[in-house]
């Protein structure tokens, strides 16, 4: 599924997490993960609230203790308890921008504002709902700033604080008004997920929800809006090029793929076939935009020393895919999901199995574990 965001007065990880409940996840889901963190003392609800003309879900956590400040590493090791990437991910964001800006390992930064319950249940509490709710790319509209200062334990910091700055990095964002728009949790989930920035992309909407926040706007709702789509395919016209080949060496067709591939072909690839005479023989097929057909054309001829081929127009509908990673054994394995399945990439898995001398197949069951 694809999930749209549109932070309308900012994002904050409990908004977020308000508008994925309305959505439609599971708030017994998100508690089932919260739990499996080990933390203690907390209890989470969700209510429908009124926001300016609008109703939304805010989320309501309540605490037995008012500590702020923990270890990141001890939140991060919670977090990974549950198997949610996401969550880790964006925790392990936190505590490297945090250590960048103070100069110390992020092994060894000790979170203060952030270092609360809140901070971990609004992070596990999102990866959980993004999982239930089968979220596989998220696209978000530019996101407002803020302006001013906060108080914080550093003291007074110019809004957005430098760790909200920090994490946004690559992230499409525009002006807005005084106060925090966008806190560092929301940020670090943003960046944990890969969000792609710019407008909403094709895509059949199948759900909304609208997250609520804690501050009372005069003029409009405080709400952070999701929308909840399938995939749809992505059709046009190819060009297939086929040429039959009985006096080329493999290796020569072999080189033929790989620069067609290079040079901007669709695919390619190479079938037996039987010719006049019962020799035996190949075709090399290429599947390309009409725009670089002509060049592509031109390279089949130069490098096969084919006197002729055959020009054929067909549609192609190709289904939107992209790519996650997970981490095995200190490596990043890029994951190629589709709207029907999702599977680790050949090349990824078979170098971290060179590196670490485990069977190829058991790494792949491990990449599926991961996600």
């Amino acid at each position: 599924m694809i999930l749209y965001l549109n932070p309308f007065t900012g994002l904050a990880g409990d908004m977020l997490l308000g508008a994925l409940l309305d959505a439609g996840a599971s708030l017994d889901g998100v508690r089932q993960a919260v739990a499996a963190t080990g933390l203690t003392g907390w209890r989470l609800d969700a209510e429908r609230v009124r926001t300016g003309a609008l109703t939304a879900t805010r989320v309501r956590i309540e605490v037995d203790d008012d500590a702020t400040e923990r270890p990141a590493a001890r939140l991060i090791a919670m977090a990974a308890r549950t198997g949610l990437t996401v969550a880790e991910a964006a925790l392990t964001a936190i505590a490297e921008v945090e250590g960048a800006l103070h100069g110390v390992p992020a092994a060894d930064v000790h979170l203060h504002e952030l270092g609360g319950h809140d901070t971990l249940i609004d992070i596990v509490g999102c990866a959980a709902a993004l999982r239930d709710l089968r979220v596989t790319r998220v696209h978000c509209a530019p996101l407002p700033l803020g302006g001013g200062t906060v108080h914080a334990r550093h003291g007074v910091l110019p809004v957005p604080a430098p760790a909200t700055l920090a994490l946004l990095k690559g992230a499409r964002v525009r002006g807005g008004e005084a106060g925090e728009a966008v806190t560092p949790t929301g940020a670090a989930l943003l960046r944990a997920v890969g969000t792609a920035y710019g407008p909403p992309p094709e895509m059949a909407l199948r759900a909304t929800g609208y997250g609520a926040g804690g501050r009372v706007l005069p003029d409009r709702p405080n709400v952070t809006v999701v929308m909840l789509g399938e995939p749809v395919a992505e059709e046009g016209t190819q060009i297939v090029l086929s040429t039959n080949l009985d006096d080329v060496t493999g290796e020569i067709l072999g080189h033929v793929i790989e620069r067609a591939l290079a040079a901007g072909a669709a695919d390619a690839w190479i079938t037996p076939a039987v010719m006049k005479k019962g020799r035996p023989a190949h075709v090399l097929h290429v599947l390309t935009a009409p725009e670089l057909a002509d060049d592509l054309q031109n390279l089949v001829f130069a490098e096969t020393g084919s006197l002729g081929l055959r020009r054929g127009v067909v549609e192609k509908v190709a289904l939107p895919r992209h790519f996650a990673t997970v981490r095995l054994h200190g490596r990043d394995v890029r994951m190629k999901h589709g709207p029907w399945g999702v599977k680790p990439e050949y090349d990824d898995l078979a170098a971290l199995a060179e590196a670490t001398g485990r069977p190829l197949r058991e790494l792949a069951r491990e990449a599926f574990d991961a996600l």
